[in-house]
């Protein structure tokens, strides 16, 4: 699906738009719609339509996804026009993912206009946001202090969300919630080793706040990695990491498949 204009997402986002008749109908900000095979995760594999919304509170440096953060794109769709494209794929799992599409209220309708036609929905989210929907499975990546964009690392080369990002890319009391409301995954982008005292910590504290129970089994260590090339660096390492630690290791399949091409 095309793209159109921009958002400025640092004013917030008015998801309002008046229809023919002057009448204001609820829309999503989509940055892509398109079919393909689930590349990361539990259900890695599994074909899939997903609902790219675009827009995010967060700006990790490595953001596989430049198009809903550092430059964000998108059209504005209403939600029986998502849910006729999504019909017009044929697979009975849909992801909505972003950016975050947890920052809109719509995506609740979105996921319950899914719900009632039957179709299993993955949440793509950075878990700094709860929202009460028909979620079959939240997908949760809490954002490490490696993806903070640093001025070396910061690829608007302006250096402004050093600070914003740090000091909201983890939110406990969210992360608490999505874990006690839905069968999910904890899904962390690993570097390297330097990033396992942080993941421990953080389960650790988390494990404290929540009221369900956090397996081993629902941590997934995931290379960090846009590109073929780039997940040539990593994945080796953060295979062994997920061995040495006892968590899952989960692929980058779309990755390995279609390098960074869009819609994949």
């Amino acid at each position: 699906m095309p793209v159109s204009d921009s958002i400025d997402f640092e004013s917030g986002v008015d998801t309002a738009v008046e229809d023919e008749a002057g009448n204001a109908t609820e829309r999503l900000p989509i940055n892509e719609l398109f079919h393909s095979l689930q590349g990361e995760g539990s259900l890695v594999g599994v074909p899939s339509t997903f609902i790219r919304t675009s827009g995010c509170n967060l700006r990790c440096w490595f953001c596989d996804s430049y198009h809903t953060s550092w430059e964000p794109t998108h059209t504005q769709l209403r939600i029986p026009e998502i849910v006729a494209e999504v019909e017009s794929h044929g697979t009975d799992h849909v992801v909505l993912t972003g950016g975050e599409p947890l920052l809109y209220d719509e995506s609740v309708a979105l996921l319950e206009a899914l719900d009632e036609r039957g179709y299993h929905t993955t949440v793509e989210t950075n878990g700094t946001i709860y929202r009460e929907a028909p979620i079959d499975l939240a997908s949760v990546s809490p954002k490490l202090e490696s993806s903070t964009p640093t001025p070396e690392r910061d690829p608007s080369g302006e250096g402004a969300w050093e600070e914003r990002h740090e000091t909201d890319r983890i939110d406990v009391e969210s992360l608490a919630r999505l874990v006690e409301a839905y069968e999910f995954q904890l899904k962390f982008v690993v570097t390297d080793a330097d990033d396992m005292p942080e993941i421990l910590a953080l389960l650790e504290t988390l494990r404290d706040a929540a009221e369900s129970p956090i397996r081993d089994d629902d941590v997934l260590l995931m290379p960090e990695g846009a590109t073929r090339e780039r997940l040539a660096e990593t994945r080796t390492r953060v295979a062994d990491l997920a061995m040495e630690y006892g968590f899952r290791y989960t692929p980058r399949l779309h990755v390995d498949l279609w390098n960074d091409a869009p819609e994949t």
